[in-house]
């Protein structure tokens, strides 16, 4: 049995939905992070970052969110979550959700979390004024160079798509209109009609 740590609102929903997808089995335990849970000593101790997700295997616990959809789309080959028979495209499923990872998320962060990079109110509030930018220059990027349509990689869903639609959903709170990018308004919107998506969604409300 796969065990999750999740949290509502953060980027453990990719996992999450990409566990529904699959047809493993699994459980989900909720992280409180508004409590501080992530940083408890028994948190701690299943990951030591201190971040969700956390995934519990039985072969130890997996974190980084390129790195546990990787490993749900191979655990589950019938669910067809990866092009795991193509070397070249998989490594590009991969390069989409590493930018994802390093750039996309780190930009938002820069807007909730600046504590992270400076001390300085000043600073941490120039940061904050830089996101609706950055974040808008990422999905441009996105849309004109790496989105293939109707999905991220094309005409197969893949667990890129859980990772695009929750940074989508980030935008109008990172002072972004959704609208200026069709692609991934489109692609949004069709998630939503996804059963997975929508017992993934459930979640936060529970």
């Amino acid at each position: 049995m796969l065990t999750l740590f999740y949290a509502p609102g953060t980027c453990a929903l990719a996992s999450l939905i990409a566990l529904e997808e699959s047809g493993l089995a699994f459980e989900v335990k909720k992280v409180n992070i508004r409590e501080g849970e992530q940083r408890s000593a028994d948190y701690l101790k299943i990951n030591p970052k201190g971040r969700v997700p956390a995934l519990v295997t039985d072969r130890g616990v997996l974190t980084e969110t390129p790195a546990i959809l990787a490993y749900i789309a191979q655990r589950a080959p019938v669910a067809k979550l990866a092009p795991l028979d193509d070397a070249f495209e998989f490594a590009r499923l991969l390069s989409f959700n590493s930018y994802i990872c390093s750039t996309v998320h780190v930009n938002h962060a820069h807007r909730p979390r600046g504590s992270r990079w400076s001390d300085d109110p000043a600073a941490i509030e120039a940061m904050k004024a830089k996101v609706p930018q950055n974040m808008a220059d990422c999905f441009t990027l996105i849309e004109q160079t790496m989105f293939e349509g109707p999905w991220v990689m094309g005409e197969t869903y893949t667990v890129a798509d859980p990772y695009l639609f929750t940074m989508t959903g980030w935008l109008p709170s990172d002072g972004v209109d959704p609208a200026r990018f069709e692609k991934a308004s489109d692609h949004h919107a069709r998630m939503l009609q996804r059963p997975a998506v929508q017992r993934a969604l459930a979640y936060d409300q529970a």
